[in-house]
């Protein structure tokens, strides 16, 4: 396993080398592997993105028979399993394409983490070899290697002039509030309102801001540029699903016809009718 992964990690660093031929520029050899591996690991995240779609459209149905069996754990979970299975639906479906693409972007990750971008390589201005902590700790003249997020923030209280050095932090710093922005943007598209998700959709932006202090601009360019085909993606998804709940009838009083007919049980009419499960709406 070790092999391959190596041998998987030359490939992608092979890759890169050979973008920065074409280029002449490690910025925007970055971005053209990071558009690679999004393609190629697209059909795996499609796949997951349509199951979180067909969750959220049988979405009103599930909340109705949690509310009607609140008291009864065992029946919610059965009249759920049955509502998964009369359209067709594994809850569990989006996990695994998921779990295959998590170990290709932290291979990914750790090329471009270990790369030698030769000296001090830019990007408009970005340096892909710092981080925002090593910029901010050349602004502070704090030495090399000790630049550690108390330390940074000491030297703040006794020097904070050294801030208005802008060039040595401010386009990392930007990238990385950009990177805590879309974390957000797409924490909140995949939530579709959930309460229960509106803390982690805080924490998410947090925590990803504090890794990203100490991580390589090469390697935020890569995470920025992933995380905004991230957010595309989430975009057109959502966007199919509120047309696609748009256009069908209103919920559990009519049963609908044509394209929507998957989405509930051909062979259960009496479900619209005599159910005090789907009643109509006032």
């Amino acid at each position: 396993m070790g092999t391959i992964w190596a041998g998987a990690g030359e490939l992608l660093k092979s890759l890169l080398v050979l973008f920065h031929t074409w280029t002449g520029s490690y910025g925007l050899a970055i971005i053209f592997l990071t558009i690679l591996v999004r393609l190629a690991i697209h059909p795996l995240n499609q796949k997951q993105l349509k199951s979180m779609q067909q969750m959220q459209l049988i979405q009103p149905r599930m909340k109705v028979i949690q509310e009607k069996y609140a008291s009864d754990k065992e029946r919610m979970n059965k009249e759920l399993i049955k509502l998964y299975q009369d359209n067709h639906i594994n809850p569990a479906a989006g996990c695994l394409p998921l779990l295959i693409q998590i170990p290709i972007l932290i291979l990914l990750f750790q090329v471009l983490r270990q790369f030698d971008f030769s000296g001090n390589a830019t990007f408009l201005t970005l340096g892909l070899n710092t981080s925002v902590n090593q910029g901010l700790g050349a602004a502070l003249a704090i030495p090399a290697g000790q630049e550690g997020f108390f330390v940074i923030i000491k030297a703040l209280f006794v020097n904070p002039s050294a801030l208005l050095k802008f060039s040595l932090y401010l386009p990392n710093l930007i990238l990385l509030l950009a990177i805590c922005y879309l974390t957000w943007l797409q924490s909140s598209m995949s939530s579709n309102g959930n309460e229960q998700m509106a803390t982690m959709n805080t924490i998410m932006p947090i925590m990803m801001g504090f890794i990203c202090l100490s991580m390589p601009g090469g390697v935020m360019l890569y995470w920025g540029v992933s995380s905004l085909w991230g957010v595309i993606q989430q975009y057109i998804i959502t966007k199919k699903t509120k047309n696609q709940m748009a256009i069908k009838p209103t919920l559990y009083k009519n049963k609908p016809t044509g394209d929507n007919d998957e989405l509930y049980d051909d062979d259960d009419d009496d479900e619209y009718e005599d159910d005090d499960e789907y009643e109509e709406d006032e």
